[in-house]
């Protein structure tokens, strides 16, 4: 019989709908239940696209025995992160705090019947019989109960503790009030350096996760070399950085190589196995990366990474009606990776003996493998190029053979702040390749969120955001992710439209600009630095938390810096020049001390410092040709402004900050004063 799950939207929460467990979706009727019947909660959290969520719901929510030590001793709650990445936040947070900093998914925390956590784990095995050294989930469900029952009091104090240490957490280390200065990003740069993998790109050991955001600071960084900030050999190091570790994830098993888009990390080193999920949130990230590195340096490797990206996001991923759906699941018929890997026999009944011989050489399959039982996934050995291109067809070919596999599973809710780096990485694609189609279908899921999960705030005039959408509707008050994220959207839209059509980014510069007044109104605190991750007129939790790390995805409170930045740019308003000099107070300390888990804030005050740019046009309807000339240099943030007012000089105007030079009617020329 079918639980409370069976009644929800989420396609992870509805994977356990069938489950003996008699879970509860979070909200007021669980916690409820807790303090009515003085029981302890359980709260689990994980994703659709989780494969080890995947195996702890078979070998232990599926368990009958199992779920009855659940049922009897617990009040259990079960967490879509993705749909509730503010509950997620918060006990993620206590569960580090708990495990010296370790955590991930599955994430399973005990919490009194109020909700505040008194201890917690990730994956538990149902028994010892793997050797793993954890304590087996039944067994840990009974000392937990026992001592619950015994030990109250004790509970109490430790999860005031926690509580307490979560607050302590607003306040970002090393934050003296002073703010982050242009000495900090040089330093944060040379760390940085010196934690790359020389040899296989990446940062440290295994496991590796794409790092978009530090090689956006790094690019940042390595265009101070034009102004003499830099010596050569910082920058020739930045160069060998950046183009190996970019080339090594396009070579590497973490990008599909037959059907395109990455995968969420790297099990090893060498980018070799993935773990198979893949992420609507990692390939907008990584449309932008690759699309501004290939300005600095156009290899057309990436440039092909890009195009097939999109071309799978455009056959898996679209959403009828409007934006993208989130994930495709790492599983297929209970394998991970089985829809993804190959073996040479599966190449020759394709293509045929002699060019499967060719494929499997550039492509590394073999007989022994690199993969679970002897099957492989394709990692690109071949070192050049035109090899790659030579065996496009045969790519094709295996593509049309892997659709007829039995697929994973996609999860189908649309995310705002996901849908929101998308549409910063097709705007970027879209200028740097010239391709019309993909910054119109940006276009499109710009225009579609701000039409469906978009309402007018009663109390304040200004927009409220849906967080998810789903098929019978929107879900969940906006965070300060879809916010920030969705605002950097619209100015990622409103700086290259114009070459599109001319005079439609105004539209786009006017929502971000409502949206970061929104977060200003809802988000900000007023006693100390930061934006809070929830809005003041959010439901209740136990804490009211700051995110200030970038993880695989950025953080809120790094997407404001790139948003008053360019809102200062385009507006003159001094509110955001002042808002972003608050900002800056929060970053001092983990630019000295954990810079890589700030990449898009410092790539945001880098750009800030190196200047925002803005062409203004009157008199020139066909964009395209200033679109190549700027495409044809390193990326730096700027604005395209057509306008017909007669006050503006005819032709092209270069203007940084409050100095415009004089206008020029050549292109190529205003591109070469940037």
């Amino acid at each position: 019989m079918a639980n409370r799950l069976a009644q929800e939207s989420s396609l992870y929460l509805r994977q356990h709908a069938d489950n003996p467990v008699d879970w509860f979706p979070w909200g007021p009727e669980a916690l409820a239940a807790a303090r009515a019947a003085n029981k302890p909660i359980l709260i689990s959290i994980g994703y659709s696209a989780c494969h080890w969520c995947h195996v702890m719901a078979h070998e232990s929510f599926e368990d009958a025995f199992i779920a009855e030590l659940m049922n009897e001793h617990f009040v259990c709650i079960k967490v879509d992160r993705e749909e509730r990445p503010d509950v997620d936040h918060l006990y993620m947070e206590a569960v580090q705090m708990m495990n010296n900093g370790h955590g991930g998914w599955p994430l399973n925390v005990f919490c009194l019947p109020d909700g505040r956590p008194f201890a917690g784990g990730t994956y538990f095995p149902p028994d010892d019989s793997r050797g793993v050294d954890v304590v087996p989930w039944p067994q840990l469900l009974m000392r937990i109960s026992d001592y619950y029952r015994r030990n109250q009091k004790d509970l109490e104090e430790n999860a005031d503790a926690v509580v307490k240490n979560l607050s302590a957490g607003n306040v970002p280390f090393g934050a003296t009030g002073d703010p982050v200065t242009t000495e900090a990003f040089f330093g944060a740069l040379d760390q940085v350096l010196a934690k790359h993998d020389n040899e296989h790109g990446g940062f440290g050991n295994a496991p590796k996760f794409p790092p978009a955001m530090t090689l956006d600071f790094l690019l940042a960084m390595r265009a101070t070399a034009t102004i003499e900030l830099m010596n050569p050999d910082r920058a020739q190091h930045i160069d060998g950085v950046i183009n190996t570790t970019l080339t090594a994830m396009a070579h590497g098993g973490l990008f599909d190589q037959i059907g395109g888009g990455f995968a969420r990390y790297s099990v090893d080193r060498h980018w070799i196995i993935p773990h198979f999920e893949k992420m609507l949130s990692d390939n907008g990230l990584l449309l932008s990366i690759y699309s501004r590195a290939f300005r600095r340096y156009p290899k057309p490797l990436y440039r092909a990474v890009v195009s097939e990206t999109i071309a799978w996001l455009e056959r898996e991923m679209v959403a009828p009606g409007g934006g993208w759906f989130s994930a495709l699941d790492a599983d297929s018929e209970g394998e991970e990776g089985k829809f993804y890997v190959w073996r040479p026999e599966d190449i020759v009944g394709i293509l045929g003996e002699e060019e499967a011989a060719v494929f499997c050489d550039a492509y590394g399959i073999s007989d022994e493998g690199n993969f679970e039982h002897g099957a492989s996934n394709p990692i690109l050995l071949a070192p050049d190029f035109e090899t790659r291109e030579q065996l496009t067809a045969a790519r094709a070919q295996l593509l049309s053979a892997r659709e007829k596999r039995v697929r994973p599973a996609r999860d189908n809710k649309r995310l705002v702040f996901w849908n929101s780096l998308v549409i910063s990485g097709l705007a970027e694609a879209a200028f740097t390749f010239g391709e019309s189609l993909w910054a119109q279908r940006a276009r499109e899921t710009a225009d579609w969120i701000w039409d469906t999960l978009v309402q007018t705030h009663a109390a304040d005039g200004l927009p409220q955001l849906t967080s998810v959408a789903y098929e019978d509707g929107g879900r969940f008050n906006g965070h300060l992710d879809d916010y920030t994220f969705f605002a950097e959207a619209n100015l990622a839209l409103a700086a290259i439209v114009d070459w599109l059509e001319p005079g439609s980014s105004g539209i786009y510069r006017e929502r971000a600009e409502q949206l970061l007044r929104a977060v200003q109104k809802r988000f900000f605190d007023p006693q100390a630095v930061g934006y809070f991750f929830i809005s003041e007129d959010h439901e209740n939790l136990i804490h009211r938390k700051k995110e200030w790390f970038d993880n695989a995805i950025p953080a809120g409170n790094s997407s404001l810096v790139h948003g008053f930045r360019d809102l200062y740019q385009l507006t003159g308003n001094a509110e955001w020049a002042e808002a972003l000099e608050r900002l800056k107070a929060a970053h001092p300390g983990i630019a000295q001390r954990a810079p890589q888990a700030l990449g898009h804030a410092l790539s945001g005050y880098v750009q800030a410092a190196l200047g925002v740019a803005t062409i203004k046009i009157r008199g020139i309807d066909d964009l395209e040709p200033l679109r190549a000339a700027l495409a044809a240099r390193p990326w730096r943030r700027v604005f395209l402004e057509w306008t017909s007012d007669p006050a503006q000089p005819t032709g092209y105007q270069l203007c940084v900050g409050t100095q415009c030079l004089a206008p020029t009617d050549n292109p190529q020329a205003v591109a070469e004063q940037l």
